[in-house]
Order: C-alpha cells, then sequence, then structure tokens
C-alpha cells in the first residue's frame, strides 16, 4: 500500500479509540449498518430541540477526541454500541463527531478512512452549509466514498433524503476545493455558502485550511475560531485569493496521489494563521 493509504489507515491523536476500542469489536461488517449506528449515537447541538431535549439541557459543541467520545456516549448510556439509544441519552456534537467516530471505526478495522470538511446542498439553513463528513476508500472500486455519518432517521425523513448517504452523489456534497473553484470561475454565488450568517469567500478559505489540514491528521486548527473574524477580517483581497488558490491546489495534490509516495502531512507547512489571530505581521 502506498504511503498515503498507511496515512489514512493508521489512527491519529483525534480518531484513536484508546482501551474503548473494544466496543467496535463485535459492530458489523458493513459500512451502511455502522453510518446508522454512529448516526444514533450523537445528538447534533443544532437538532436537539427537534429530539424533545429541554432548552436549559447543556450542549457541549467543542470537538472531542474519539477517545474521550467514547467515555462519554457510555457515560450516557452504557452498552455496546449498537444498542439504540433514546436521545436524551446520547452525547452532543456536531457534524465533524459523527465523521470522526466513523473514520475511527474504520480505520480500526484497516480501511482507509478521512475526514473532510465542505459545503452540503442538502440543509435547510443554506443552499450550501458548512459541513463534514467521512470519506474511506473502497478497494472493490478503487475510489474514495462519501459518507455522511450524522443523518438519522429522523434527519433523513426531514430533509427529504433519498440517496444513499454511504456514497454521496457529486452534486449533494462540494468539498471545499471544488466549492472554492466554482466560486472562483464565477460558477456559483460564494453568499450561498456557508454557516448561518457566515458566508462568503472568507468562509470558503476559512473550510479551505480546516479541510487540507484534516487531509493532515489535523482534525482541528486555529481555523475553528472563525467566530471571532472581524469584519475586516471577512475581506479577502487579491493577495489572499491567490493564497485561496493555492491552499485548493494542495488539497487537489492529495486527492490525484493515490499509490504515490507523498505523505499529505507534509504539504501544510506554507499553511498560515487567520488574520484574527495572527500575531506574527506575516
Amino acid at each position: 500500500m502506498s504511503k498515503v493509504g498507511e496515512h489514512f489507515i493508521a489512527h491519529d491523536g483525534m480518531t484513536e479509540p484508546g482501551p474503548l476500542g473494544r466496543l467496535y469489536e463485535h459492530l458489523p461488517p458493513d459500512i451502511a449498518s455502522l453510518r446508522d449506528i454512529v448516526s444514533r449515537l450523537i445528538v447534533h447541538v443544532s437538532c436537539a430541540d427537534q429530539y424533545g431535549i429541554p432548552a436549559s439541557t447543556p450542549r457541549p459543541r467543542e470537538t472531542q477526541p474519539v477517545s474521550a467520545r467514547l467515555q462519554l456516549i457510555q457515560e450516557c448510556f452504557n452498552g455496546p454500541l449498537e444498542v439504540p439509544r433514546p436521545p436524551r441519552q446520547r452525547t452532543f456534537g456536531t457534524c465533524r463527531d459523527y465523521s470522526l467516530l466513523l473514520c475511527s471505526i474504520l480505520r480500526h478495522r484497516a480501511i482507509p478512512a478521512r475526514v473532510r470538511c465542505g459545503f452540503a446542498t442538502y440543509f435547510d439553513a443554506a443552499p450550501n452549509q458548512d459541513h463534514w463528513i467521512c470519506e474511506y476508500w473502497s478497494a472493490a472500486e478503487q475510489r474514495w466514498r462519501r459518507v455522511d455519518a450524522q443523518i438519522d432517521e429522523m434527519q433523513q425523513r426531514d430533509l427529504g433524503i433519498t440517496f444513499d448517504l454511504t456514497d454521496l452523489p457529486n452534486d449533494v456534497y462540494l468539498t471545499a476545493a471544488q466549492a472554492w473553484r466554482l466560486a472562483r470561475s464565477g460558477s456559483v454565488d460564494p453568499d450561498d455558502f456557508g454557516h448561518g450568517d457566515a458566508r462568503g469567500l472568507w468562509f470558503m478559505d476559512v473550510d479551505l485550511h480546516r479541510d487540507l489540514l484534516a487531509l493532515a491528521n489535523r482534525h482541528t486548527s486555529v481555523w475553528d475560531t472563525w467566530r471571532s473574524a472581524t469584519a475586516e477580517n471577512r475581506c479577502l483581497d487579491e493577495t489572499d485569493l491567490a493564497y485561496g488558490d493555492r491552499v485548493a491546489t494542495s488539497i487537489e495534490t492529495i486527492e490525484q496521489s493515490e499509490g504515490c509516495a507523498s505523505r499529505p502531512d507534509e504539504t501544510v507547512a506554507f499553511l498560515r494563521n487567520p488574520s484574527w489571530i495572527d500575531t506574527s505581521g506575516a
């Protein structure tokens, strides 16, 4: 297997399950069943009201290492992962937490898997909503398949989703680089891409950085502080746009390098900090 393949099989600090990896041992073998199980272990903080969870219930959204996530899952409901949990006995998290957990399970089985950051078209909040998914390498098909581990039966029904959640069609999910290229070519409106009121090219640039870092197994970063960006920080000049093009190219290089000796973590050395926290003057 190539070094790239090895990179996406080996656990990192966020996907390593620790002693509770024993919970994976009796899970079913097929991806669809694993996806369904993961979707029922976490409640997305934005969906808590839909599950009838009281508004007074704390809803932490900090991304957790999988070892800590599994511990929280067991504290909420002590039992095998495949046993359905009532919503009030699930942990809280975001789309990245679902993706990390599925990635962890697949890597534990020596299946190359990685977490991706981009934009989904199937949510009501925005035409192209900031969203994290998991990709895994299908040896039979010799390609990466995109999986949304968040969508459970309720969300699938409410959002009217009929496509295969273990093999997302190309027109329902765009990686950050794909979206950036379309925006830079004028094919799409950048303001259709974002998270809540945070949208446009500057937010697409945030997701470019987060996706490239995730490909290097750096699943959380200073770019997650995007809520601290000021109005001034949300304006990109020509230098910023050219730099974003370079980040997109790095992502595309990793995607095209299957079977090559390059390693994703060698491609992020040039990345800079976001302007709202960069005190280096660079």
